[in-house]
């Protein structure tokens, strides 16, 4: 469950909240929406209070400054949860820094994530996907897409791609949804001592080998040459393989949960399979799963839409309530798969933006286009007022998903 601060004042709500529907936006983001202006102060888990960005440039601007900082350390910066808060002095990926240092950390893994690599990968991801959904079918409905496709598909994508042995994704996808989910500090914290104890003796393992896959590059271009650390190392495969399956195994079963409410679209997509570009921008607009993950520390006054933002203060960009403004996107809270919907801020903006988004981009593509054509008869086993959904302190999914077809 969310953790909740006793009695917010009325002007600074708590933050974040839970969704209530897997794509529809909680009430009390509505109501911030619906105020003037496009920064709102609310109220974390501690009582802290903070400033959440809803309107779509000013968010873009914000994440463009370098006024705002990346680094978990800063006191500055807002935990929306004890989990977050666990993270504070843990060796950060190259998501925790700041320029200069962050480019140089960036850099070392870009070149297997830029739009000519990732491309390349569509055969085998095309493979990954209908094995899996062959072995589904084969078991017969009903089934959990999520342990069945939706956490399967990009596990398996993201092992090859990292060199990390799949066999051991039992152990990988626990500690991975533990470190996402749990509620507590001490949940949070068992969880990455899990994934660093895990990856640190396969990084070891890679000493002095060379082996298909990213972490081997990097053990015999970066570590091996004393460009970076075993720790540093350690704490960027676990940026890259949490980040790697978590989020696209979420926005898989949510994609498909929002078609499937919404008949007329998945119809459409099945009428014309050249929209399914378009419609994963849709989808990664108007599902937003990562709200959390704006959060920064101020490091310097800002004036911007009419506010005065102090140096020491705490912003958190939510992606779901600036996906929604009007002034950005007509019709904001309507889901059209014909919308040209590439802007949003999904995947964030400047340098932090998402180093997988190609990636996430093309899965999300193979998935949708093979369950089109493969299950056309698709349909949830549930009421989808019956699906648990995660709280809002973490990325937005659901643990299972019961379809039938």
């Amino acid at each position: 469950m969310t953790e909740t601060v006793a009695t917010p004042p009325s002007d600074a709500p708590a933050f974040p909240s839970d969704r209530t529907c897997p794509y529809h936006l909680p009430d009390r983001y509505d109501d911030l929406r619906a105020r003037e202006g496009s920064l709102q102060r609310v109220t974390l888990y501690d009582g802290r209070q903070v400033w959440v960005v809803t309107g779509h440039e000013t968010a873009r601007k914000l994440l463009a400054d370098p006024r705002l900082s990346s680094d978990r350390s800063d006191p500055a910066f807002p935990a929306t949860s004890p989990r977050v808060e666990s993270f504070r002095q843990r060796r950060p990926g190259f998501i925790g820094l700041n320029p200069p240092e962050h480019g140089p950390k960036r850099r070392m893994t870009i070149g297997e994530f830029t739009v000519r690599r990732i491309k390349g990968m569509r055969p085998d991801i095309e493979s990954i996907v209908h094995g899996f959904l062959d072995d589904m079918i084969a078991a017969g409905p009903p089934a959990d897409l999520v342990s069945r496709f939706a956490l399967p598909v990009p596990s398996l994508v993201i092992c090859r791609l990292l060199g990390v042995p799949y066999e051991d994704h039992d152990l990988f996808q626990d500690a991975s949804r533990r470190l996402v989910q749990s509620t507590d500090a001490a949940g949070a914290g068992a969880a990455r001592d899990d994934l660093e104890s895990y990856l640190g003796g396969l990084v070891d393992s890679l000493r002095g080998t060379s082996r298909p896959g990213l972490l081997s590059t990097l053990v015999t271009e970066q570590l091996e040459t004393g460009a970076i650390d075993r720790e540093e190392l350690v704490a960027t495969a676990i940026l890259l393989l949490v980040a790697g399956h978590e989020t696209t195994a979420s926005m898989t079963s949510l994609s498909v949960i929002t078609l499937l409410e919404h008949p007329e679209q998945w119809a459409a997509l099945r009428a014309d399979p050249a929209l399914i570009p378009g419609a994963v921008e849709e989808l990664l607009r108007y599902l937003a799963i990562a709200d959390v993950v704006g959060a920064r520390a101020v490091t310097a006054d800002i004036e911007i839409d009419g506010q005065h933002i102090r140096a020491g203060e705490g912003v958190i960009i939510a992606n779901s309530i600036t996906n929604r403004d009007s002034s950005a996107f007509a019709d904001p809270d309507t889901f059209d798969v014909h919308r040209e919907a590439r802007h949003h801020l999904s995947f964030g903006y400047g340098v932090h933006q998402c180093l997988g988004q190609n990636l996430a981009r093309l899965e999300l593509d193979i998935i949708l286009t093979a369950l089109l054509d493969r299950l056309p008869g698709l349909r949830l086993a549930v009421p989808v007022d019956r699906l648990d959904l995660r709280p809002g302190t973490t990325i937005q999914g659901v643990n299972e998903l019961p379809v039938t077809w």
